[in-house]
């Protein structure tokens, strides 16, 4: 039979574990979810010299056809 002592320390170490999973689950999703909505927030800008028109593409494209006209343009550069 165990003593309460035993007890409350097994108790302890396996809130100290489920603790310690639910906080590494948590940090990994979290950079998970971060990295992936940082590719999806940067764009660049792109600026259609045939029909004027302002749109964004994802990061690393140099060159897109403009969504309007399908002209090619290079990015705005600042």
């Amino acid at each position: 039979m165990a003593t309460p002592l035993e007890f409350n320390i097994d108790v302890a170490l396996y809130g100290l574990l489920v603790l310690g999973l639910f906080g590494f689950l948590w940090l990994y999703y979290d950079r998970r979810d971060r990295a992936f909505y940082d590719t999806e927030r940067r764009k660049i800008t792109f600026h259609c010299i045939r029909c004027d028109h302002l749109y964004t593409e994802k990061v690393g494209t140099e060159i897109a056809p403009c969504p309007k006209c399908a002209h090619p343009n290079t990015r705005l550069k600042f």
